[in-house]
């Protein structure tokens, strides 16, 4: 996997930071970043803010997916947004890449399976990394000592793998926890709950926790998840405890992944994989998730513009629900 190079498809909040380190440690980085954000990388290089200090990397940048140069030994970390990945993975194909491994660097659990209509190898990979991307040639990661874990596993299981353990090896060199994991979509669905804030955010805006809401929300997908026979982590990792929060250039992080989306006008939302993976889940199941079917649709309504972010408070969401 040293002499790997790595095709970011995405390079925004994590795949940008992803990428930065990669490249900084010594690894062959091809960064896919399209429009505004990717010109200003081809004119200035990739700025990587961090607490430890910025940092302008050199690393070569390309405009379209469809366009790369695939090579044998690629390796193509996905990191679009979910609503994205399928027009991703047509650019993918269309370059002639659609054979090379591919690493679902993303949130939700949605994209492995679309990315193995493609690709005969497809890893995932669940994310814990406070990234930002919210200015053209810039990435920020807010978290030390460690910017984030990144634990990989083959999908669907394969004990015969040795790729994620390589890939892992690597994001190790770029200074990420990480670990080659069998389950890795047990690992995934942990994550996913933990995602169900980002609507709340959306909606009610970046707050430290929201009590009785999350806690509401949190509970209504752990017993969906359960009642479906899907497992995920019950105990919280560890690990977390060596990710810091702390400021960059002397601002703190705003608002996750979903947040940052409706900042930067984008039109388009995660979160109808986020708490709209509990409301498949539950329909699937004949049942409702209340909680997570009202909050997905204000999301959806903010991302419109149908609604202002963060102009509902936490009570009047509890109180639509009878709590």
């Amino acid at each position: 996997m040293s002499q790997a190079r790595f095709v970011v498809v995405g390079a925004g909040a994590i795949g940008g930071v992803v990428g930065a380190r990669l490249h900084r440690a010594g690894h062959e980085v091809l960064l896919v970043a399209r429009g505004a954000h990717g010109e200003a990388i081809a004119a200035n290089g990739l700025t990587l803010e961090e607490p430890t200090g910025t940092e302008t990397l050199d690393v070569p940048v390309i405009r379209d997916a469809s366009i790369v140069d695939y090579r044998d030994g690629d390796v193509i970390l996905l990191a679009v947004k979910t609503q994205d990945t399928m027009g991703a993975l047509a650019a993918i194909r269309a370059g002639g890449g659609a054979d090379r491994p591919i690493v679902c660097l993303q949130n939700g659990v949605a994209n492995e399976e679309m990315a193995l209509r493609m690709s005969p190898t497809v890893y995932g990979v669940a994310v814990m990394c406070p990234g930002e991307h919210l200015t053209p040639g810039v990435v920020a990661a807010y978290a030390a000592p460690v910017p984030g874990i990144l634990d990989i596993g083959r999908y669907p299981m394969d004990k015969k793998d040795t790729g994620a353990r390589e890939i892992s090896g690597a994001f190790v060199d770029a200074g990420f926890l990480s670990a080659a994991v069998p389950d890795i979509m047990r690992t995934k669905y942990s994550k996913l709950l933990l995602n169900l804030g980002n609507a709340i955010e959306v909606v009610c805006g970046p707050a430290d926790g929201y009590g009785a809401l999350f806690r509401y929300v949190f509970d209504e997908g752990s017993d969906i998840l359960k009642l479906a026979g899907i497992k995920y982590e019950e105990k919280p990792d560890p690990r977390r405890e060596q990710m810091r929060m702390q400021p960059v250039e002397g601002r703190r992080r705003e608002g996750g992944s979903s947040w940052q989306s409706v900042t930067r006008g984008l039109g388009s939302i995660e979160t109808d994989y986020l708490s709209g993976e509990i409301v498949l889940r539950a329909r699937h199941l004949g049942r409702d998730a209340p909680a997570n079917r009202l909050l997905q649709e204000l999301a959806a309504q903010v991302a419109a513009g149908e609604i202002p972010p963060g102009s509902v408070t936490p009570e009047e969401i509890l109180a639509k629900l009878g709590y």
